[in-house]
């Protein structure tokens, strides 16, 4: 009988799925990072909501109440941490996110100076579709560009290694050349957008010129900065 019960016993199905996730690196004093947050949040309500976030504690030294204490204060804001990087697990309780490891770079930053690297940009690919992606789809294709001949919806997310081209509406979110790849660009028939950002550095809808609205519009990275202009 219990022979019998071992074979008709099923394997636990498992299935993969991968997110982008937005990484925090806090630094001191925690209060003024916190209110970097706090004005991110302002120009964009909602901008974390639903997304996937991992706190990365390498640059801070907490105490395990000083990570409880910053871990309350996100979650005040309704941000909800998926996983801690950067810190011994030592340092971390049963009921705190758990320590997470092996993750692949694919980071958003405020629009500000960052240090120098030796970046190998290699040549991209491209992924072409045909169909709009509509609001709540997530398109991710970080080998290359993204060429997308109809509307991005509001809600929508359009991730690419190289850059991206968009034939309709951009209402969405599309992030270009998360690899490093910083000559990408943004292109589309008609700026709707509610974040872009390219090689780590974002502009979001708060920040874009009103008379750009609706209008052919490309974006592209001039030294450290995000810049948008009209499609002629």
């Amino acid at each position: 009988m219990e022979a019998a019960a071992k074979v008709q016993r099923q394997m636990v199905r498992l299935r993969g799925r991968s997110y982008v996730a937005f990484v925090f690196v806090p630094t001191v004093p925690i209060q003024d990072w916190l209110q970097e947050i706090d004005a991110t949040i302002a120009r964009s309500p909602g901008f974390f909501a639903g997304r996937p976030v991992v706190i990365d504690l390498s640059s801070v030294d907490l105490s395990q109440a000083g990570i409880g204490h910053l871990l309350t204060s996100l979650q005040d804001r309704n941000i909800r941490v998926l996983g801690i990087e950067g810190v011994d697990e030592g340092r971390l309780t049963p009921m705190m996110p758990p320590l997470l490891s092996g993750g692949r770079s694919c980071v958003v930053e405020p629009n500000a100076p960052k240090k120098p690297e030796a970046k190998v940009e290699a040549k991209p690919t491209s992924l072409l579709l045909e169909a709009p992606v509509r609001s709540g789809q997530t398109v991710i294709f970080p080998e290359g560009d993204v060429t997308i001949l109809g509307s991005v919806g509001s809600g929508a997310e359009v991730v690419a290694g190289g850059s991206i081209h968009i034939y309709g509406a951009l209402r969405g979110r599309a992030m270009a050349g998360v690899n490093g790849h910083t000559s990408a660009r943004i292109y589309c028939q008609k700026i709707e957008a509610e974040l872009l950002a390219i090689d780590g550095f974002y502009q979001t809808a708060d920040d874009i010129d009103a008379a750009l609205r609706g209008k052919p519009a490309q974006a592209w990275l001039q030294g450290n900065t995000m810049r948008i202009t009209a499609l002629n």
